[in-house]
């Protein structure tokens, strides 16, 4: 514990004497560097976290949702029309448009077809420089991670105080999965940032209500208006907007010292008077107001979003529309928000009753399964993000002091991976990418165990945490913890965005250059990078007979995971040589 934590302790009295001298300069100079280290820390930990997203921008080719974003973005900026992706509200690709505007692309907003063929001819067919349009369009995504790396340390410092917060600042700072998708333009890692900074802001309403509500409804909105998968965390935190103003009502009527008695006792006497139901009542009042003001500040965040884009809020999408019946209709048409937002939430419903591939394991299977989230949580969360974490809620829950504060850490990420593993769609750990963060704040709590060990295990737990992380750099979306073998063998047990989202054509044309010169090239590619681009030239083995595929048969991973009758029968027959950026395997035919 800092010593401006720790409590004078009262010595006897001593013989009246001359004052003792302290060292000259001594005792200053110990404050200052106490001052100081905390925020020399912070700048280092998000320095660090931001030199890692920046090289592994630079590096990756763009991912397969990507050029949707990116070319969402440009239009909203040049054409001002919904039209594309409605399936995600436009407040993530307003965030990428910031990026997409410093660039500058050339655009052609007739060009034909599906959102994913636009995005393509954007960065490869429009006389464009895909790595330069990428990395302006991820730097917002970038500065918004840093951004909640601030309120996963100030959520914490609250909770477990300044080393706490550190802890935590440091555990969310070398999360493989933050880095990952933190230096990416897409939505995933904005979504789990206003989250986060929502439920800090409703707990911090217990002392300020009228100051920290409206601010969590707009952070709350600002979720909402990224990605629709964040919408089970409004009536959580509705609810938790009513505990906190029922909460900063009872500490009001209790004020220390003698004022504080009185006016306690008056209060009892007048609420004998007047009667307990009538006290409750407006109790409950009040608790519905905070409710009501997130929820408000929230649908007002959703439609200025919207608003931004097109004023008129005119939606001609470029793709169809599937109706939806029965109460999930019933429950879209009733929302408050704009037309294009619930035409989106009919477009995921259309997605939800699909039949999708997953692997996890090993096992290749349709549809989906209930425990494949918690999963593939274990395989790429560090181990001691892991400990700590879960040490971290159990501390929360068992400490007195720090139930109060259970709710708003714990119950967001529970009801936000419970809804998501309901969905249809196995396809990686960004589908929970909150539950990392909301675990690195929990981590710092364990600090309120008061064990005597506690604060060297909490250290030896996030040095390894980050040990881990640096290891793996710079390929953060493939990573697997020690436990299941590392990034590695990470394509043996999972597939698509845990290890194989399209991200390493680059390198796969760097390393064809440097050790493949002049050899013939068969390729299974999964992502939306275009091959020829790069200087890559090949064909698809799948298009010919197995006799005559001879040369380099390249395949992603995630095509390895899923392959079935001639792709699976070229592999099995063919010797592995190489690998690329754990994604991409290389084999000898």
């Amino acid at each position: 514990m800092m010593a401006h934590e720790q409590h004078p302790v009262l010595a006897p009295e001593a013989p009246a004497g001359p004052p003792r001298q302290l060292p000259a300069g001594r005792y200053p100079r110990l404050r200052r560097l106490r001052r100081w280290l905390p925020p020399l820390l912070i700048v280092l930990l998000l320095g660090q976290m931001a030199a890692a997203m920046v090289t592994t921008a630079v590096r990756q080719t763009p991912t397969i949702d990507e050029p949707v974003y990116v070319a969402t973005a440009t239009d909203y900026l040049r054409e001002h029309r919904l039209r594309y992706n409605p399936e995600h509200p436009p407040l993530g690709k307003l965030l990428i448009a910031a990026g997409v505007a410093v660039a500058d692309p050339r655009y052609d907003p007739s060009y034909p077809g599906s959102q994913g063929e636009v995005g393509r001819h954007l960065l490869y067919g429009s006389g464009n420089d895909p790595w330069r349009l990428m990395l302006w369009a991820r730097l917002p995504v970038i500065a918004l991670t840093l951004l909640c790396g601030l309120v996963v340390f100030a959520f914490a410092r609250d909770l477990a105080g300044t080393l706490g917060g550190l802890a935590a600042l440091a555990l969310y700072a070398f999360s493989p999965d933050v880095l990952a998708h933190g230096s990416l333009a897409t939505l995933d890692l904005p979504a789990a940032g206003f989250v986060v900074t929502s439920a800090w802001l409703v707990r911090r309403a217990r002392r300020r209500p009228a100051r920290y509500l409206p601010l969590a409804g707009a952070a709350l909105g600002a979720a909402v208006a990224t990605k629709m998968s964040t919408l089970p965390a409004v009536p959580v935190l509705m609810a938790l907007a009513a505990v906190s103003v029922m909460a900063a009502r009872r500490s009001g009527t209790a004020a220390p010292g003698t004022g504080g008695v009185r006016r306690q006792r008056l209060a009892a006497f007048r609420a004998a008077r007047a009667g307990v139901r009538r006290l409750a009542q407006r109790r409950a009042v009040a608790a519905l107001g905070g409710a009501v003001v997130v929820a408000v500040m929230a649908v007002v965040v959703v439609w200025a979003a919207y608003l931004a884009v097109d004023p008129r809020l005119r939606f001609v999408p470029a793709e169809p529309v599937p109706a939806v019946h029965g109460l999930r209709g019933r429950l879209v048409e009733a929302l408050p928000v704009p037309p294009a937002y619930r035409a989106g939430m009919r477009v995921q419903f259309g997605l939800e009753e699909q039949p999708w591939e997953g692997f996890l394991f090993g096992r290749l299977y349709t549809g989906s399964l209930w425990y494949y989230l918690p999963a593939a949580l274990l395989v790429k969360t560090p181990l001691g993000l892991l400990a700590l974490g879960a040490a971290g809620a159990v501390a929360v829950v068992a400490r007195r002091r720090l139930r109060p504060a259970a709710p708003y850490l714990l119950l967001p990420p529970a009801v936000l991976l419970a809804a998501a593993m309901t969905g249809s769609r196995d396809f990686g750990t960004r589908y929970a990418l909150f539950v990392p963060v909301f675990l690195a704040v929990a981590a710092a709590c364990l600090r309120a165990l008061r064990w005597r060990w506690g604060g060297l295990v909490t250290g030896a737990l996030v040095l390894c945490a980050a040990v881990s992380s640096v290891r793996t750099f710079p390929y953060y979306l493939p990573y697997a913890n020690e436990a299941f073998g590392g990034p590695a063998r990470t394509h043996l047990l999972l597939h698509d965005s845990n290890v194989d989202w399209g991200q390493d054509l680059g390198r796969l044309a760097d390393r064809l250059r440097e050790r493949y010169p002049g050899e013939r090239v068969w390729l299974v590619y999964k992502g939306s990078g275009v091959p020829s681009y790069y200087g890559i030239r090949a064909a698809d083995p799948r298009t010919v007979p197995p006799d005559r595929v001879h040369g380099l048969l390249v395949v992603s991973d995630s095509a390895v995971a899923k392959a079935r009758g001639r792709l699976a029968e070229l592999i099995a027959s063919s010797r592995p040589v190489d690998t690329v950026g754990h994604s991409i395997s290389l084999y000898r035919r």
